[in-house]
């Protein structure tokens, strides 16, 4: 299980990975998706039928034609993952390994349907079964929710025990953004200024979206001089930018606090409140999201700074719309204090 939140990198670095494996020629490898059978969260046939076309499209495009899948047989509903993977494996001319992307984006009867599949199928690796499966998603497969005969969570009679290893992806360090933003210094020549690079990790801790969408905005729309460098001031104006903007990933956190258990965990600490008894489960949940990490004394904080403001705006943003407009009349008309003002600047 490869579990790590979004846009930290799971998909790219798991497609490599088996780039790589394959061309090793030890293995035949290769990284498919689950996300198509989402529309169809309770019809496991016609979800089934979605995932198999999207992994026929995907081999095609990862793997020389020698190594592609043979045609899926025809199963019944609820056996068609299953029967594709053993199909896959019989035909394989070396060890087949696969990594099912986005396995959390099923819901409810399907989600049970596939693990279950995977579980069965287990049995006959490696002739007849995928030597190596990798589930890739937000969260431990330990945690996934469905809603199905009254529970909400899969228990332990499920492919959970034969769950090898959970692996993470995590944030960057201060000396990978160094060496990220030199990749761009050798291919352009424009340098990154220490205390560029040292805001951007205080700003980020290391999250890749952020530390990429910072760079992208300054070296393409506020520096792009390459003969200038890039200084801890642009790194400011680059924060402003996206944050005005709310870009796709910073706006889905924005939506996240929609969701009550997720709310009632970011409203007191924003707060500076105790949690209360908010379940284990929601903590590690929006830790899961990377809405909050463990610091070093192993409290709960926000992720990074840049999160921090998102949620914030997005927690006081009716407040803040119903204010009545206020105009300072100690300031001059250019934003500069009027020394002339009688009015006291605070009460």
């Amino acid at each position: 299980m490869v579990h790590a939140p979004r846009q930290v990198g799971k998909t790219t670095a798991l497609s490599s990975f088996a780039h790589e494996l394959t061309a090793a020629g030890q293995h035949v490898a290769v990284l498919v998706s689950m996300e198509t059978g989402a529309a169809f969260p309770r019809d496991t046939g016609a979800a089934e039928l979605c995932v198999l076309d999207s992994w026929r499209w995907s081999a095609r495009a990862a793997l020389p034609p020698e190594l592609l899948p043979p045609p899926f047989p025809d199963a019944p509903p609820g056996g068609r993952i299953k029967a594709a993977l053993a199909a896959w494996a019989e035909a394989a001319p070396r060890p087949l390994a696969v990594f099912l992307d986005e396995i959390d984006a099923l819901r409810d009867d399907v989600l049970v349907s596939v693990l279950r599949q995977l579980r069965d199928g287990y049995r006959g690796r490696p002739g007849h079964f995928p030597a190596s499966l990798a589930l890739i998603g937000l969260r431990d497969v330990r945690d996934y929710k469905v809603a199905t005969e009254g529970r909400d969570q899969l228990g332990t009679a499920s492919p959970f025990n034969i769950k090898v290893r959970s692996l993470t992806l995590r944030d960057f360090t201060a000396e990978e953004i160094a060496e990220l933003y030199g990749q761009h210094t050798a291919d352009t020549g424009q340098r990154f200024e220490v205390d560029a690079i040292e805001r951007a990790f205080a700003l980020t801790q290391g999250q890749p979206w952020l530390v990429n969408a910072l760079a992208k905005v300054v070296v393409e729309e506020l520096v792009d001089d390459r003969a200038e460098p890039v200084r801890r001031a642009d790194i400011e104006r680059a924060k402003e930018i996206l944050i005005d903007r709310q870009e796709t990933h910073l706006d889905s956190l924005a939506e996240r606090l929609r969701e009550p258990r997720v709310r009632r965990i970011l409203e007191p600490m924003m707060a500076g409140r105790l949690l209360g008894d908010v379940p284990e489960d929601d903590r590690r949940f929006a830790v899961d999201l990377g809405l909050l990490r463990r610091n070093a004394e192993g409290t709960l904080e926000v992720a990074n700074p840049i999160y921090r403001e998102i949620l914030l705006r997005s927690l006081v943003s009716g407040t803040r719309d119903t204010l009545p407009s206020i105009k300072p009349s100690w300031l001059r008309e250019d934003g500069r204090l009027d020394p002339a003002s009688d009015r006291p600047l605070s009460s």
